[in-house]
C-alpha cells in the first residue's frame, strides 16, 4: 500500500514538473514571438559613399525590415523619408543597409542634450532614482520640485545632530532620466523602445543653481523629487525648514490645512 502511494505521489510530481515546463516554454516562445516583430526601416538601395545627397533612388523602393528586438531608435521608418531627401549622408553606407538619423546631415535638427538646453541654462545629473524619482515615474519634459534632506548641527547648541528636509529648488525641467531624452521633433514616438530603470536624473537649471545641486550631492544629501501637473507653474513661498520639532508643531495645522482647502471639508 506503501508503495502505492509513493507511486502515485511521483506520477502527481512528474505530472506538475511537465505542466510548469510547458509553461515556461511557453512563454519564453511568446516572448521570443513578440521580439522577433519586423519593423520597416530605410536602407540603402546600392553602395553610397560619403558626402552622397541622397535622392529617392538612392534609398530602396521597397523597405527592409528588422526585428523589433534589434530596432533602434536611431533607425528612419519611411514617414520620415521626406525629411532625408537632398540631405548628405556623413559617411558609406553598404547596399541594403539601414539609414540612421546620425549619418544624416541635418544641421538644424542635431542628436543629442546640448540642441535641448535653453540658452544660458546649463544641464546637470544628479543621482536619484527609484522611490525618490516618484517610483521611477518621471520622465522627460516634466517638471518636479527639488528637496533635500540633511544632517545639521542642532541649532539649540551642543554637539547633537538633527536631520533637516527643505525645498532647494521648485519648478525644475527635466532633461533626461538616465539616457533617455525627450525625443526632438524629427523623431517619431519609439512605440518599440523599452523604458528601463533609471539612476541620474539631467535638469535645466541657472549656473548658480546648477552649483547649488553639485554641493548639495556633495554633502552626501538625500534628494527627492516631487512631480507637478504640466499647467502647475506656481511657486510657494517662504518654505519652512522640517525637522522633528517642526513636524511635532505643526502637523495639527497641516492636516486642518488639507482637509478644509483640499478637500473641502468643514
Amino acid at each position: 500500500m506503501k508503495q502505492k502511494a509513493v507511486l502515485i505521489v511521483s506520477v502527481i510530481v512528474g505530472l506538475l514538473a511537465f505542466w510548469m515546463t510547458h509553461q515556461y516554454l511557453q512563454a519564453e516562445r511568446e516572448q521570443l514571438m513578440k521580439d522577433a516583430a519586423k519593423v520597416e526601416v530605410i536602407a540603402a538601395a546600392r553602395d553610397l559613399t560619403a558626402g552622397t545627397t541622397l535622392k529617392i533612388e538612392d534609398l530602396r523602393s521597397t523597405w527592409i525590415y528588422v526585428y523589433r528586438g534589434g530596432f533602434s531608435s536611431d533607425f528612419i521608418q519611411p514617414t520620415n523619408v521626406d525629411k532625408i531627401i537632398n540631405r548628405k549622408i556623413r559617411w558609406p553606407i553598404e547596399s541594403r543597409k539601414p539609414l540612421t538619423w546620425s549619418n544624416v546631415e541635418m544641421p538644424e535638427m542635431r542628436h543629442g542634450l546640448a540642441p535641448i538646453i535653453a540658452d544660458k541654462l546649463r544641464a546637470v545629473s544628479i543621482a536619484v532614482g527609484g522611490e525618490a524619482a516618484v517610483s521611477g515615474l518621471i520622465q522627460p519634459t516634466d517638471r518636479v520640485d527639488i528637496l533635500g534632506t540633511f544632517t545639521f548641527p542642532s541649532r539649540t547648541g551642543g554637539k547633537e545632530m538633527e536631520n533637516v528636509t527643505l525645498t532647494l529648488l521648485q519648478d525644475v525641467t527635466v532633461l533626461a532620466t538616465g539616457q533617455q531624452l525627450a525625443k526632438q521633433e524629427f523623431e517619431e514616438p519609439d512605440r518599440y523602445q523599452r523604458v528601463g530603470s533609471y539612476s541620474t536624473v539631467t535638469f535645466e537649471v541657472t549656473p548658480r543653481e546648477a552649483e547649488l545641486l553639485v554641493f548639495a550631492q556633495t554633502v552626501h544629501g538625500k534628494l527627492t523629487l516631487t512631480l507637478r501637473n504640466p499647467s502647475d507653474m506656481s511657486f510657494e513661498k517662504d518654505l519652512p525648514e522640517v525637522n522633528f520639532q517642526h513636524i511635532e508643531k505643526n502637523l495639527p495645522e497641516l492636516n486642518d490645512y488639507r482637509q478644509r482647502n483640499i478637500r473641502h471639508k468643514q
